[in-house]
């Protein structure tokens, strides 16, 4: 039944998902600009790590696109709470994991489409990699838009108006993205600040994807960015069953 609650809610929202097509293609524009805009300007500079200034900068991207996006999904629960949506679903017998699960995996499914455009245009401008690294770099996108969309949900749900959803959003976020070291390594870096950012989860999925991207499967970084990514989604979907569950979703 888990199965099947979880294929009828992630369906109705994938259709309202295709029929948005203009927002699908405008959430990979800010990394798209990233990509144009700076990447050229890391061209031949030394960023400390192995590979082309693209198998540095487009895994960071590709999470910047997974980070961004999946942290402002919230924002739906909060207009469905104002029109009677959700007060519709609690009434039904459906699992309130399938709730969240159906809604978290559109993300994915959106974000992980979104980082396919995203790489096809690195392609284009340069990128060299590997295809089972970009095909376990889309698996980290996966796994980090669930995490934070069930998180990203689950405050949503503690919340009664976008006002105070969008401060506590950009709190996190940007602090995420400049400690994560999304853009450039950060062991080019103050060594205070490349300390301070292994305190973020981000940074190990970065690290390893960057390791996926210039063929290295089997190193620390990739070991560790795969416990990572697997111990926050799962965590993450827990707190966000308990919220739904306890909010009445």
């Amino acid at each position: 039944m888990l199965l099947h609650d979880t294929a009828i809610v992630y369906g109705r929202y994938l259709r309202q998902s295709l029929r948005s097509r203009f927002a699908l293609l405008f959430g990979v524009l800010m990394p798209l600009l990233y990509l144009v805009f700076f990447g050229p300007l890391l061209t031949g500079l030394p960023l400390g790590g192995r590979g082309s200034s693209w198998q540095i900068l487009v895994p960071g991207l590709l999470l910047q696109l997974g980070l961004f996006g999946a942290l402002f999904a919230g924002f739906m629960i909060i207009l469905e709470n104002s029109q009677g949506v959700v007060e519709r679903m609690r009434v039904t017998p459906v699992s309130r994991l399938a709730l969240l699960l159906g809604r978290v995996l559109r993300e994915a499914t959106v974000f992980v489409f979104q980082a396919v455009l995203l790489v096809l245009a690195a392609l284009a401008m340069g990128l060299r990699a590997p295809l089972a690294g970009v095909l376990i770099g889309f698996a980290f996108v996966g796994l980090l838009t669930v995490s934070l969309a069930s998180l990203s949900y689950a405050l949503a749900m503690k919340v009664r108006t976008p006002q105070e959803f969008g401060p506590l959003v950009n709190a996190v976020s940007m602090p995420s993205m400049l400690l994560s070291g999304l853009m450039l390594p950060m062991t080019l870096g103050p060594t205070w600040l490349d300390v301070l950012s292994h305190f973020m989860p981000f940074r190990y999925l970065v690290d390893a994807m960057r390791d996926a991207y210039v063929g290295a499967y089997t190193t620390d970084h990739m070991l560790y960015g795969v416990l990572v990514a697997v111990g926050f989604a799962g965590l993450a979907v827990t707190v966000g069953t308990r919220v739904f569950r306890t909010a009445g979703a």
